[in-house]
């Protein structure tokens, strides 16, 4: 095999800020068209085993290394490479990882709570980063995540794969062009099925294979409050985002692209609640978001119970469930295809590309516009899902009429809220008897990406990070 071109560039690393100092190292940079682009995979208990299997496979790309704090993952994971004759070096502290000058690209796939982190590190040690959706766990760090990918001139991809998919290029470039006429409000669906986690009496034993410390990281290292520690992350606030953080990023991301928005919305509410159950999760399983851009509105909804009480299905809106509607004056987009307003089919989509392979493809020419789906588009949708979190978690039990008076002057959130209802009623969930929450209607500087005249929305934009695992005001 030709060497591969290389550029060797002095990487000097901003980790002392956050306590873990990488020492300043000279290392090869692939820029060339030939040879392979070495990846490490950083988490694969879930999402990362497609990472593995990507970048496995990939011509062009070889995968060298794997990275989990719980060693019985770890193990297994190498063990199945080496069943296919493919070896790698493993490591349990990404900071470890992070030393090896032998590795191009870090591949991110942890609880939300480390991408950030892990991502600005790997920008600080010279790597570029593919990075898991969402890509921070708080709207601060995702912004230094993109000023980490600027200042250290790395190519960072967020795994909003569906930005890789020509089909809904074609589609928005078609509303764009005036089809359908204005959009009106753009929807993303969240519509899976989320049963209870569950309810525990006291602290969970940890399992014996996994650094809890590591694993926590940037998070509070808090005793065990739920049944698994794995996955179940996601539904309470030190590590997840609930649902609309976790499947609903990528709908946030697709309406947002499709509204044509490259900035945070100046007012954003939330309604929604922990319903039809109790357990140890904190996150709502149903909830709606309305971002309003002023034009137009981006409305959010998870529902997280069947269809009914005694269904399995879930709902759907406009034929879709886990989704996009987007609403114009003359028809709708539902998933790929074009609607009139009544429902007739006008157009349909197609194509599509392999968002790995279109990172590699950047690595490769160093160029963030061969990104489909740069930091920046990553950070944008993310703080999306997380001012609205912010609403909710500000928010207050309040009874339907209550909410419904609140927010009467716009149609398309009654609208919502109504359907909202009928959903919840049907899986005996009464909101007088059980109430939702009202968040509070939330005012942003779109620039400097701040709450107007509220310290309390504005002090969880960000967190408190624990020591070591400490993002830094200056990547």
């Amino acid at each position: 095999m030709n060497k591969i071109t290389r550029r060797s560039f002095i990487s000097r690393s901003a980790l002392a800020g956050a306590g873990l100092a990488l020492p300043v190292s000279t290392w090869s940079q692939t820029s060339g068209a030939n040879g392979d682009i070495r990846v490490a995979v950083v988490g694969f208990n879930g999402r990362g085993e497609s990472h593995i299997s990507e970048f496995g496979k990939m011509k062009g790309a070889r995968l060298v290394a794997l990275c989990d704090c719980d060693s019985a993952v770890l193990e297994h994971g190498r063990e199945a490479l080496e069943k296919k004759n493919q070896k790698v070096e493993t490591y349990t502290d990404i900071r470890k990882l992070l030393e090896n000058k032998d590795i191009d690209v870090i591949s991110i796939a942890t609880p939300n709570h480390w991408h950030s982190l892990a991502g600005i590190w790997a920008c600080q040690a010279g790597k570029d980063v593919y990075v898991e959706k969402p890509v921070s766990h708080n709207p601060w760090e995702g912004r230094k995540l993109v000023e980490a990918a600027r200042k250290y001139k790395k190519i960072v991809q967020t795994g909003t794969q569906s930005r890789s998919d020509h089909a809904l290029h074609e589609a928005f470039h078609w509303v764009k062009e005036g089809n359908i006429g204005k959009i009106r409000v753009a929807r993303g669906l969240c519509y899976k099925p989320r049963p209870s986690i569950g309810k525990v009496s006291g602290p969970q034993p940890i399992p014996s294979s996994i650094d809890y410390d590591l694993w926590c990281g940037p998070a509070p290292k808090e005793p065990l409050k739920r049944k698994k520690l794995h996955y179940d992350w996601h539904w309470v606030w030190p590590t997840g985002n609930g649902d609309i953080g976790n499947q609903g990023i990528h709908q946030m991301d697709i309406i947002r692209w499709a509204a044509g928005k490259d900035k945070l919305s100046p007012r954003v509410m939330s309604i929604g609640g922990r319903l039809g159950y109790d357990d140890d999760g904190q996150t709502p399983n149903t909830q709606m978001v309305v971002h309003d851009y002023g034009d137009l509105l981006l409305i959010f909804e998870v529902r997280g119970l069947p269809r009914a009480a005694d269904a399995k299905q879930m709902d759907k809106y406009r034929g879709q469930d886990v989704g996009h509607v987007i609403e114009c004056e003359g028809g709708y987009i539902a998933g790929k295809s074009a609607y009139d307003n009544d429902g007739k089919l006008i157009k349909q989509f197609s194509g599509g590309e392999n968002h790995f392979e279109n990172f590699i493809k950047a690595v490769r020419s160093r160029n963030v516009k061969d990104l489909n789906a740069d930091i920046l588009e990553g950070h944008l949708s993310s703080a999306l899902c997380h001012t609205g979190n912010i609403s909710y978690r500000l928010g207050q039990e309040k009874s339907p009429e209550e909410i419904l008076e609140t927010i009467k002057a716009n149609k398309a959130a009654v609208e919502t809220f109504d359907r909202m209802q009928e959903h919840l009623a049907k899986n005996n969930v009464d909101l007088k008897k059980t109430p939702a929450t009202l968040g509070v209607f939330l005012e942003m500087d779109p620039e400097t990406e701040k709450f107007k005249d509220n310290e309390a929305a504005d002090a969880l934009l960000t967190r408190k990070y624990r020591k070591p695992f400490v993002v830094p005001d200056k990547v």
